[in-house]
């Protein structure tokens, strides 16, 4: 409903805003008295609907109440990275000292200091990731510095991707903090990545309440803004076509009224013809006539004023094209005067958004090119950072300059560098893109390796470097030939030994590797003789451990030859869970070969390392949450259940904003399914199988543990018998493929004997006996302790028992709690002594295995009077 007073708001784009303007008003008031915490407000709509005058608005309400920061993203500036992050937080930037700044930030000082600008970035590898949790760590803490706070972001469809990804983390971290949220964007402006973190945002607010979209002017609200402008004479018949000229566009209608104003036209029936044609001039080709009707200072000052995009000022705008300071400060009163740009000399911006696009691209293609030469240096004259002068360089004409190519990377590739540094400047690029683009990282190191330039050792590291990008994206037997090819090339040597370790590893993880005897064997060949003098030998050494450990060989030779691969028990260096030469997967290898061998103690000690390195090192990422993943893990198999779920969900919440469908995602649903069937949560184990898609068709890179295991114990669980031996079956002709016969890692043969014992008690004994035949050839306390109470539940009576009591004696000396607690279980309800069955009691409540003491409980209570 149109307003009656025009004077009642601020703006003509406010009108029938009633809504959205009571939600600015209840989110300001109840964070500036106290009765909220903050929250969030996001407004979207098309180009000039008004979203920027409700968030003046936001600004207004606030103003002598509580603290506004705002910021803007722009159409020119959005590969500046953390440009909005940085011109939101300025005023707090600008206000705290280096020391101050340590003291705020503390521990995220070095990861997120460098991104906002206020300290030199570090040597080290920062996960992308990282950065984001570091900002927004560091924004909280500044939040509770200047509460209360209002941070406002407009044109979000246009701010750089780094900015996005932490406004998206921050929006979903509000609840807690002082300060209130306010975000406009355009619909559907966004793609990709930007549009993903927007939609974030999105889910953050309240569909009704705190997020709005805006729709045009009905014509009851064009005509009674068209009067409050032009005054009450202004008939039926011109208003109604002022509407369907603007089609109720708000910043359309006060433009055109604007101009009608200017022409001292009157509003009424016979001049309403031409306000399609007045309306022409505020947009596309009429704007730039009107532009260039103010002469060519002024428009060479627009021209100016766009190609800089933000943090416009007039000194820096006229030394771009030239002008003197006074025909400078001309023709900025002209633009003003013509409703182009807005604001002192100091800080000049265009009056919207739609007339700053216009502007850019009505710049001729060569004085475009021209000015954003320019600009990169009179930037960097004036004290700006060299990201905002680099993206003038993006823009620039390719002119044989190596020295731009080393300073913007993907500018580089146009450049174009000379061609001694060309495949150079690919590699560089391919790298900085692994932990963010595993795509990019192969399409760049496959360019450079099919050009010539790269030393010997650079060359190396670019085939490691794709292989690794190729298993991230679920490409294993590409990434095996891909190593494979190129270690044919080189003779005996560092680089071909390492490369040959690379191509080990990933055939290691490669369920469908096509020789896996011959692989083993020629495996043991070359890690026999190894010391560990350098770090190549000890990746191999903890190849043939992790292959030695899948085929279930004697558990003493796995965790030798894991300790062959450490310096004084520890990691040598660059072989550390941050290091680059050598993927982190290796070291995955080396800790499960502990874990599944009993070395639980030596697992958890470098799992638990990764994970603090990871968290100090501000690597929140993919890498994070596979050390959440195997901590937990150890928790499980310690027996530790309560402790590994929490653990393990942790690892999937930070996969799931890593991607979707990752390798990452299958080993810690798979973890996490295990660990909720020891605790006898059936439910939720579905729940998470359903929601990671936990089943057929398996990737083609390993699972720890197994999952056509995992998933067979699930189907058991639920009574689906017929559809786990189906799934066990194929389990156990993927271990002839593989040769791999760990029965802790993969204990198929234990379930598929008892799932198959009412029907075919024959092949049930012969799949226990040849599990226990594998048990023995491994030699663990758990391995042959669970063998053992496998080939229990195929007897009665006293055989039962008495081959309950030997797992239970060999479980007790097995680091496997959760196992022990099994077994005691079923030896104490076997052999009717509530002594031994309260033992187990006590285990499984210490575990967290629910339904097993509950079961424990049930039998007691019917057993009194057992011995």
């Amino acid at each position: 409903m149109a307003r009656e007073n025009a004077q009642a708001v601020p703006s003509g784009a406010l009108w029938e805003r009633d809504a959205e303007l009571a939600a600015v008003s209840a989110a300001v008031d109840g964070l500036c008295e106290g009765h909220d915490t903050g929250g969030l407000l996001v407004f979207t709509g098309e180009a000039g609907i008004g979203k920027t005058a409700v968030l003046g608005e936001v600004e207004r309400v606030a103003a002598g109440r509580c603290t506004v920061w705002t910021a803007r993203g722009g159409e020119t500036v959005t590969s500046v990275p953390f440009h909005v992050v940085r011109q939101l937080l300025q005023p707090a930037l600008v206000s705290l000292g280096p020391v101050e700044a340590r003291e705020y930030l503390g521990d995220w000082y070095e990861i997120a200091g460098p991104a906002l600008g206020i300290a030199q970035p570090g040597g080290r590898q920062v996960d992308p990731q990282g950065v984001v949790d570091g900002l927004v760590a560091a924004v909280s803490r500044l939040v509770m510095l200047h509460w209360p706070l209002i941070l406002v972001i407009d044109d979000a469809h246009w701010a750089d991707q780094e900015s996005l990804r932490w406004l998206a983390a921050f929006a979903e971290r509000l609840d807690d903090l002082p300060v209130l949220l306010v975000v406009a964007h355009r619909d559907g402006e966004a793609t990709g990545d930007s549009a993903r973190h927007l939609e974030t945002v999105g889910r953050a607010a309240r569909p009704g309440t705190s997020l709005a979209t805006l729709t045009a002017f009905t014509p009851d609200a064009t005509a009674g803004l068209t009067r409050a402008t032009l005054g009450e004479g202004a008939d039926d018949p011109f208003c109604r076509e002022v509407w369907a000229v603007t089609g109720g566009n708000p910043y359309e209608t006060v433009e055109l009224l604007a101009k009608v104003r200017a022409a001292g036209m009157e509003p009424v029936e016979s001049t309403a013809g031409a306000l399609r044609e007045l309306n022409a001039k505020a947009r596309g080709r009429g704007l730039v006539a009107t532009l260039e009707g103010l002469g060519t200072d002024a428009t060479k000052l627009a021209w100016s004023a766009a190609v800089l995009g933000t943090n416009i000022t007039l000194r820096l705008a006229a030394e771009l094209t030239g002008l003197g300071t006074e025909d400078a400060a001309h023709g900025a009163r002209l633009l003003r005067e013509a409703r182009i740009l807005t604001g002192g000399d100091d800080a000049l911006e265009f009056v919207h958004p739609l007339i700053a696009t216009a502007v850019y691209q009505s710049v001729p293609a060569a004085a475009r090119t021209a000015l954003h030469g320019q600009a990169a240096w009179a930037v960097t004259r004036s004290g700006r950072s060299a990201a905002e002068a680099s993206r003038h360089l993006l823009e620039v004409h390719p002119d044989d300059d190596p020295e731009a190519a080393y300073r913007c990377l993907e500018r580089a590739l146009a450049e174009p560098p000379l061609p001694e540094t060309h495949a150079t400047v690919l590699y560089e690029l391919g790298c900085a893109a692994l932990l963010t683009s595993p795509n990019g990282t192969v399409a760049h190191l496959r360019a450079a390796l099919a050009m010539d330039g790269l030393e010997p050792g650079t060359r190396t590291d670019a085939v490691c470097r794709l292989s690794q990008a190729l298993v991230h994206l679920g490409h294993v037997s590409e990434a095996v030939q891909t190593i494979g090819r190129e270690a044919a090339r080189l003779e005996p040597g560092p680089d071909r030994m390492r490369l040959q370790a690379v191509h080990y590893m990933w055939e290691g993880i490669h369920t469908g590797e096509a020789d896996a005897l011959e692989r083993s064997r020629v495996l043991r060949e070359i890690a026999q003789p190894l010391t560990g003098r350098d770090n190549s030998e000890r990746a191999l050494l903890i190849l043939r451990a992790f292959d030695a450990m899948t085929r279930g060989e004697n558990a003493e030779l796995v965790v030798e030859l894991c300790d062959r691969a450490l310096v004084n028990g520890r990691l040598a260096p660059g072989l550390g869970w941050t290091d680059t030469e050598w993927s982190f997967e290796l070291l995955i290898m080396l800790g499960g070969s502990y874990l599944f061998a009993d070395r639980l103690d030596r697992a958890e000690a470098l799992f638990a390392e990764a994970l603090r390195i990871y968290e100090i090192s501000g690597w929140s990422g993919g890498h994070l949450a596979i050390a959440h993943a195997f901590v937990g893990y150890v928790h499980r198999r310690r027996g530790r259940l309560v402790e590994a779920e929490g653990y393990l969900r942790e690892s999937l919440r930070l996969a799931d904003r890593v991607g979707e469908e990752l390798p990452m995602h299958w080993d810690a649903a798979c973890m996490l399914i295990d660990t909720l069937l020891c605790r006898g949560h059936l439910g939720r184990a579905q729940e998470i199988a359903d929601r990671y898609h936990f089943g057929p068709p398996y990737p083609s890179i390993l699972i720890l543990p197994d999952a056509q295991s995992v998933r067979g114990r699930l189907l058991l669980a639920q009574g689906r018998t017929k559809e786990a031996i189906d799934e066990l079956e194929s389990a156990s002709h993927a271990a002839a493929e593989t040769d791999r016969y760990n029965t802790v890692l993969a204990p198929w043969q234990h379930l598929l004997a008892r799932a198959v014992a009412p029907r075919d008690p024959r092949r049930a004994a012969e799949l226990a006996a040849d599990a226990r035949r594998q048990a023995e050839r491994f030699g663990t306390d758990t391995a042959i302790g669970e063998a053992l109470r496998c080939a229990a539940a195929l007897e009665t009576g006293q055989r039962a028992t008495s081959l309950l009591a030997r797992a239970v004696a060999y479980l007790e000396s097995s680091p496997c709690a959760y196992e022990h607690a099994e077994a005691r279980v079923a030896y104490g309800i076997a052999a009717r002594d509530a002594g031994e069955l309260t033992r187990g009691l006590t285990l499984a409540r210490a575990c967290g295995a629910d339904t097993l003491a509950a079961r424990a409980r049930d039998v007691l209570r019917e057993g009194r009077g057992w011995g």
